[in-house]
């Protein structure tokens, strides 16, 4: 293997991230410059690389996390982005960029995690990293509509929009924890990733509840991909407020804990995204998922 140089926390040095930005786009078909461009882009991800020359041919991100779990925080860290051109692979790159980050933040966080897809299940349980398996969780729409509950007026958010995106941002700096038994907090960069890239038709907000939701309709299904809350909420009339008369069944990604009957949990057997955590993580429940908009 040829003398790469390895480079760090370099979102202020254009050239590197125009190079990472130009390997993700290639990669994954990521474009994140209207992330970083927007502000995204804080202390809290910070990139490890390979470069020749002024080009990043080798990646692997890491993002500090505060995780909420059954109401005690935890220090983490989550590896992502993990990425090689593909004129420079089997070269031991990856290996070296996760060897790199577990001897940096071993000792300095409670642990670390990671989401892979199906080719790389074999990888990283070579660095110490143990399989987790998550559950899905839904309820049976007809189970809550026949509780009584109000209902309140929703609006969708846009990201072209500055008072919106204000607005997001603020929810996002001070959120609460969405569920006491597992929750992500202090993600403002991650939330801001989603609100401008991958779920930016899917933000709404709910004025009388002073409430952000993350949600689509498909067909029948309701999918809740996070609740961004400052305080308190009351979730039957938050629900009530988001499903159709068409709405069969409602899929949450994320842990809940809320006090609705029905709500239905079961192990994943298959996903796209496989969780693996270095070391174990023994206080998590049978039944959770970390929340979707928390994923690197």
């Amino acid at each position: 293997m040829s003398d790469y140089q390895l480079v760090s926390d370099y979102k202020h040095i254009e050239k590197y991230k125009e190079s990472f930005n130009a390997l993700a786009k290639s990669i994954f078909g990521i474009d994140f410059s209207p992330w970083y461009e927007q502000g995204g882009w804080s202390d809290k991800y910070i990139c490890y690389s390979y470069i020749d020359g002024d080009h990043v041919i080798a990646n692997a991100s890491i993002n500090k996390m505060t995780i909420v779990l059954n109401q005690k925080e935890y220090n983490a860290i989550q590896i992502g982005t993990v990425m090689t051109h593909p004129d420079y692979r089997m070269q031991g790159l990856s290996r070296k960029l996760i060897d790199h980050i577990i001897a940096m933040y071993e000792q300095k966080c409670d642990f670390i995690y990671l989401f892979a897809n199906d080719s790389a299940l074999d990888f990283y349980p070579k660095f110490g990293f143990e399989r987790m398996h998550e559950s899905s969780f839904s309820i049976n729409a007809s189970n809550l509509r026949n509780q009584t509950s109000k209902t309140f007026s929703v609006r969708p958010l846009s990201m072209n929009n500055s008072v919106d995106f204000t607005m997001v941002k603020k929810f996002t700096e001070e959120k609460v924890p969405v569920s006491s038994i597992l929750s992500v907090v202090n993600n403002e960069h991650q939330l801001l990733f989603y609100f401008i890239l991958p779920f930016r038709d899917s933000f709404y907000y709910i004025e009388e509840a002073d409430v952000v939701v993350i949600f689509r309709h498909e067909d029948h299904q309701l999918h809740i991909f996070d609740i961004i809350s400052t305080t308190s909420m009351d979730i039957d009339a938050i629900l009530n407020s988001i499903i159709s008369p068409e709405t069969e069944v409602i899929h949450f990604y994320f842990t809940p804990d809320y006090a609705i009957d029905h709500i239905e949990s079961a192990l994943i057997p298959q996903s796209e995204d496989v969780l693996f955590v270095r070391p174990l993580l023994k206080e998590l429940p049978k039944h959770f998922m970390f929340p979707i908009t928390s994923h690197a």
